[in-house]
């Protein structure tokens, strides 16, 4: 009897937040069961790993950390979630909306690798996380491309250009440039509906977003 979990995944930047929050509440507005989720769940204990891998600890870089261990920590944290929040809401018919899944690890640890290997990490990440962890796979993915300058001057804005705000993927240009390459192929490869959410150098307006996003979920 298990619901639906639909992911909205994308760089930093991208709006996730925002648009998971309106595509609940338009469903909310539907009338359905329904509940979002994000990851990191900085709330719980379980993001202890991800707060001390963010901050440098494991090394300043995020090619510091293979992306096999990184994977492990974003994963256990989407494991707790599960059993202690949503998981039986899901179980029972429940509508989730996920900032974020397994699709981020699919990411931003695929651009720690040479393409020539993405495929056999992907195969080994889903795997491990739907399979051996027995978390839910996604029905529906939905990537909200971002050009990667624009995505950059967002987090600026984001942090009042203080540098120290950011934590180790954020400050690493080239590693976010490298993530959105992997995202690309990803959502290509695995079949992932894909909005562009920039234009002529610009965010588009979140509602014009949202809208895209209501047409693919109640399709």
């Amino acid at each position: 009897m298990n619901g639906k979990l639909i992911v909205i995944e994308g760089l930093d930047g991208s709006g996730k937040n925002t648009q998971a929050q309106k595509l609940l509440e338009l469903l909310e507005s539907r009338g359905e069961k329904v509940v979002k989720v994000s990851f990191p769940n900085y709330d719980s204990d379980s993001s202890a790993l991800i707060k001390m891998y963010l901050a440098g600890e494991f090394g300043k870089k995020a090619d510091s950390v293979n992306p096999y261990a990184a994977s492990s920590f974003y994963a256990v944290d989407r494991y707790a979630s599960y059993k202690t929040f949503w998981g039986s809401f899901y179980e029972e018919g429940g509508i989730v909306i996920a900032d974020r899944y397994t699709t981020s690890n699919a990411i931003h640890q695929c651009s720690k690798l040479p393409e020539s290997k993405w495929n056999d990490f992907l195969e080994w990440l889903f795997e491990y996380e739907y399979r051996y962890l027995g978390i839910p796979e996604p029905d529906s993915v939905i990537y909200l491309r971002v050009d990667p300058d624009v995505s950059q001057e967002l987090m600026r804005k984001r942090y009042g250009n203080d540098e120290n705000k950011k934590d180790i993927h954020e400050r690493d240009v080239e590693y976010l440039k490298r993530s959105a390459k992997a995202a690309e192929y990803c959502a290509k490869q695995l079949g992932w509906d894909i909005i562009s959410c920039t234009k002529d150098g610009e965010i588009r307006p979140i509602d014009d977003i949202s809208a895209e996003i209501a047409k693919i979920v109640l399709k």
